[in-house]
């Protein structure tokens, strides 16, 4: 691995503020899919394919004999951790649940009367973000900050733990706590989760903690230190991946129009919980050869060269966009990170959101690429990039050119198998269906067809019958997110944001392209 200077960096972090405003002024599947979608003359898609598993159909929950999902035949799935069910020690389970991974694996106990050594006797550890802001503290074995954040509220954020083994639910208990807006994140090699916080303010709680960070949380709760990794910057975080072949950390940043895309140089490669706070080197993607690059508009088969450069200091307050910055209102900020690659001619793309590493390659969407009816840009319905770890290059594999297509794709998950999985957060979608989100897959030829649609409608009778304590609604316009895969990829894990429902999907994968 090559060897990077960590006195740079300091050498520069000085002069960041400066700098920044004066400038202001399966390997061979996913090889085919950007091929296939190089030579397709089509810029963007307007509709969906017909999916190999089959149309959709409500399901009853095996949990709860509710009707919660419609999935193609031949699939099931078990809901668990409801916002308001009782977790491991008492707390109730906090609500809008968020990004998750499998971040451990364990071989259990074997069962009476199953033997030793049964191939099922395996325990999976998830790790799930919960996109609170200030309210009533999640008391976690990692906690950051209990000072108050607004109106005598303190924050809410956090992370929740939950076991899967057998295929049932096991243990739910907290992890994180003393966070806000804790969006999605991602898993590491070693078998963490790194939490986001998914908000940009330059403000101090009354301990004088600042948020906009983001925190490693271990599949073991009571090894999560709850401290901030600064190193990685302060700003409106989204997800993360990381390249296990060299241990950089890649991120993205919500915020609309004015949203870089990062990657973390680590100073220590040992890759074990702790080790992304000894530091490292923050840096923003620039295309070579082409200043500060608009990707708020892209067509597919738009391919672009990759170069990185610094970000002196990672930690920098927010600063006012200047008269003329395009596609934003005037007085809106711009990260401290973002201004300062900005101002080294980064790219810009609308809102970063989901970013998933499978096979030497980053899968990123961008949420809201392309314009609205107004011809406004970075208001569209969404993108998928593929950037090629070796070749630096980065491509659109998938760009919607209509609701029915996808509707502002979040997070994202890739199988095993090579199948990539979006999540849609754009509310309800009119399909042939009725109205909710989507999970959305995408074919060889970046193509989406639907696998799975919303259907949770609670009413008061059908949640006492169940035992939970969510509110009577409609929640078919809420969020997919979290989407992650068991190793061997045979079981699909996803959440629900409102009310706040994890599922574990089992079904004929082998049947369809997930």
């Amino acid at each position: 691995m090559p060897v990077f200077d960590p006195a740079r960096r300091h050498l520069l972090k000085g002069s960041a503020a400066a700098m920044a405003a004066g400038a202001l002024g399966s390997l061979g599947a996913l090889q085919a899919r950007q091929a296939m979608a190089h030579q397709n003359l089509d810029p963007v898609r307007l509709a969906p394919v017909p999916s190999r598993y089959g149309p959709l159909a409500p399901v009853a929950d095996r949990s709860t004999g509710l009707p919660l999902l419609q999935l193609p035949k031949g699939f099931s799935y078990q809901s668990f951790g409801w916002s308001g069910d009782r977790m491991d020690g008492g707390q109730p389970c906090p609500d809008r649940h968020d990004g998750m991974a499998v971040v451990g694996v364990r071989h259990a106990r074997a069962r009476p009367g199953r033997g030793h050594g049964n191939k099922h006797d395996v325990e999976y550890v998830l790790i799930r973000n919960h996109e609170r802001g200030a309210g009533v503290p999640i008391q976690a074995p990692g906690m950051y900050d209990n000072g108050i954040v607004s109106n005598g509220l303190q924050a809410a954020g956090g992370t929740t733990s939950l076991t899967y083994r057998d295929g049932g639910w096991g243990a739910l208990e907290p992890s994180l706590g003393g966070t806000l807006v804790n969006c999605a994140g991602g898993p590491t090699p070693w078998g963490t989760w790194l939490s986001c916080e998914e908000i940009k303010t330059d403000a101090r709680s009354s301990t004088g903690q600042r948020h906009g960070y983001v925190f490693e949380v271990d599949p073991d709760s009571e090894r999560t230190s709850g401290r901030p990794l600064v190193g990685l910057g302060r700003f409106s975080h989204e997800a993360v991946a990381v390249d296990p072949r060299t241990g950089i950390v890649y991120l993205t940043e919500d915020d609309r129009n004015k949203a870089g895309l990062y990657r973390f140089i680590p100073n220590d490669r040992r890759g074990r919980n702790g080790s992304l706070e000894n530091g490292g080197r923050l840096q923003a993607a620039r295309v070579r050869g082409r200043r500060n690059a608009d990707l708020t508009v892209a067509a597919i088969g738009d391919e672009y060269a990759l170069e990185w450069v610094d970000i002196p200091d990672p930690d920098l307050d927010t600063i006012t966009a200047p008269d003329g910055f395009p596609d934003v209102s005037s007085g809106e900020t711009l990260s401290g990170p973002f201004a300062q690659a900005w101002a080294e001619g980064a790219l810009r793309m609308s809102r970063g959101e989901g970013i998933w590493y499978s096979y030497g390659r980053m899968f990123i969407v961008d949420t809201s690429t392309g314009v609205d009816s107004q011809g406004r840009k970075g208001r569209g319905n969404g993108s998928v990039w593929v950037l090629d770890l070796f070749t630096q290059r980065m491509k659109a594999l998938f760009v919607s050119g209509n609701q029915l297509a996808a509707h502002n794709p979040d997070n994202l998950t890739v199988s095993a198998r090579g199948g990539v999985l979006l999540c849609e957060d754009g509310g309800e979608s009119p399909d042939d269906y009725g109205p909710g989100s989507r999970l959305i897959g995408l074919t060889r030829a970046g193509e989406s067809f639907y696998f799975c649609k919303n259907n949770v409608a609670l009413t008061s009778t059908q949640i006492g019958n169940a035992g939970k304590a969510v509110a009577e609604g409609d929640y078919r316009g809420s969020e997919f997110c979290g989407a992650c895969w068991d190793p061997a990829s045979r079981t699909l894990f996803v959440n629900v944001q409102s009310p706040g429902i994890t599922f574990a999907i089992t079904g004929p994968w082998q049947r369809g392209l997930l």
